[in-house]
């Protein structure tokens, strides 16, 4: 079979596709035959360097969907032939985040997707909708769960509340789907505005272009009638002061990406003024994730996706991502 791995530096040049044996599930294992996978900014993270401490060579990528090829003795819950998501958290079953929960991450600790058969712990996987395709469920276990999570797990959007999400990335898009489900009002910013005129149209109930209006966290809190109950914060340092503004007193801050760096002075009047939640999150567990698919089943909701690329072109797909020129997902097709 055919793998990425991260081989010679840790770049986008350093990737090197190789050919391994196929693996054979043991005990409670299963091989997955991957179809597709998603890009998300953690991996160009990762793949150049800055997302960890790993060692050389690394299989990259976190999210992808196949269909199971064969399964080791003692298997129950999964079968031959069910088309399955790998978890992002192979850790992290059920209950409260914890360093334990975290430990194993595909693309991480863990070799990611980027293989065209996968071993993994039967527990480890969970079945996808059936009117999904593999393209679509591939960018589910980061960009949707995340987003799943921060909306319903931490933030406990309601009807009528008010949702702001930055930009239209693959979290940022899942967020306004989602909380278009919920029955929640969404403002989206970006700085095209054919991207915004597109988020319009998957239901964004107001759209604001950051650089026309430098002051957006200003502009939003109005929009919304003295402040946005939740704010889903992906920019980092040159976002969250205007996410500060933009939240209403009693708000919440969903901190999910750092798009723009890391270093941020935090303007603790605006905190304890405004008595807000900030909440930092990652992914989540197997329990929330077949939570959102069932909702995503029983709504026939379609993940939106930007471009798909050929499994021989990786590379290319990860130079899209670094120059951000993408809405939604981004793709990658297995032959």
């Amino acid at each position: 079979m055919k793998i990425w791995q991260v081989a010679r530096e840790w770049s986008i040049e350093g990737l090197e596709q190789v050919e391994q044996p196929e693996p054979v599930p043991g005990p409670g294992q299963v091989a997955v035959r991957m179809r597709a996978a998603s890009l998300n900014y953690r991996d160009l993270l990762t793949v150049t360097g800055k997302g960890g401490a790993f060692k050389l060579p690394l299989v990259p990528f976190s999210d992808g969907a196949g269909e199971v090829a064969a399964v080791g003795a003692g298997v129950t819950r999964i079968a031959v032939g069910d088309r399955v998501c790998p978890l992002f958290f192979q850790s992290w079953i059920d209950g409260k985040v914890s360093a334990a929960s975290r430990r194993y991450a595909l693309g991480g600790t863990r070799p990611g997707v980027l293989q065209e058969i996968m071993l993994l712990d039967a527990e480890g996987v969970s079945r996808i909708p059936s009117h999904l395709s593999f393209q679509e469920a591939a960018t589910l276990p980061c960009a949707g769960l995340t987003a799943w999570r921060a909306l319903f797990e931490e933030a406990g959007v309601r009807p009528g509340d008010t949702v702001l999400v930055q930009g239209t990335g693959g979290v940022s898009i899942f967020a306004l789907q989602l909380a278009k489900l919920a029955g929640a009002s969404v403002i989206v910013t970006s700085s095209s505005d054919e991207k915004l005129a597109r988020a319009r149209a998957l239901g964004a109930d107001h759209t604001i272009n950051y650089r026309a209006v430098p002051e957006w966290g200003k502009a939003a809190a109005e929009w919304a009638g003295g402040g946005v109950d939740h704010v889903v914060e992906v920019g980092g340092k040159d976002t969250f002061g205007q996410s500060l503004e933009a939240a209403q007193v009693g708000g919440t801050i969903l901190v999910i990406g750092v798009l723009t760096g890391f270093s941020q002075q935090i303007a603790m009047p605006s905190l304890f003024g405004k008595n807000l939640r900030v909440i930092g999150l990652s992914v989540g567990s197997r329990r929330m994730f077949e939570t959102m698919m069932a909702a995503i089943d029983r709504n026939r909701m379609k993940p939106v996706i930007d471009r798909v690329f050929g499994f021989d072109h990786v590379p290319e797909a990860l130079r899209l991502m670094q120059q951000g020129g993408h809405f939604g997902k981004i793709v990658v097709e297995f032959g």
